[in-house]
């Protein structure tokens, strides 16, 4: 793995990028709405959500224009619960360069300390060609409804 600079088109990843993202824990993020269990507590969901935006944004202003990520992996405990009402926040770092594949550390808090840890891998990917590719398995469905 590579943890140095590496170039894609005109601006540069490096390794240390920091991220943060934050929201409140509310009825719509609680696992009992979510479908992840039958309590009104922060939903596991909710968490991975919250990771895979601190990361994507952290680094999304350094692509080349027409580029995006894409999460692809998640390693991640959820060590505490946190009620209604009280703000969670993630804070990510980019830890590893591997040509396209971005490693990220993560670390999740409610107020009262540390909730959720663990690593996101997300890919650099051309949107455009992302999406046809995506888009062809509409075509298979088509297929064999005729």
């Amino acid at each position: 793995m590579r943890n140095s600079k590496e170039g894609f088109g005109e601006r540069m990843l490096e390794t240390g990028i920091k991220g943060h993202a934050e929201d409140y824990v509310t009825e719509d993020n609680a696992a009992k709405m979510m479908g992840s269990g039958d309590l009104m507590v922060f939903a596991t969901p909710a968490m991975v959500a919250l990771v895979e935006m601190a990361c994507w944004t952290s680094i999304a202003k350094e692509l080349e224009e027409g580029s995006s990520t894409v999460g692809t992996a998640l390693n991640l405990s959820h060590v505490s619960a946190t009620p209604l009402g009280l703000k969670v926040h993630c804070e990510s770092e980019l830890c590893a360069i591997d040509g396209r594949k971005l490693t990220f550390t993560v670390k999740v808090y409610d107020e009262a300390g540390l909730i959720g840890e663990g690593t996101h891998e997300r890919f650099i990917i051309d949107k455009e060609r992302f999406l046809s590719k995506t888009d062809k398995k509409l075509e298979v469905k088509k297929d064999e409804v005729m």
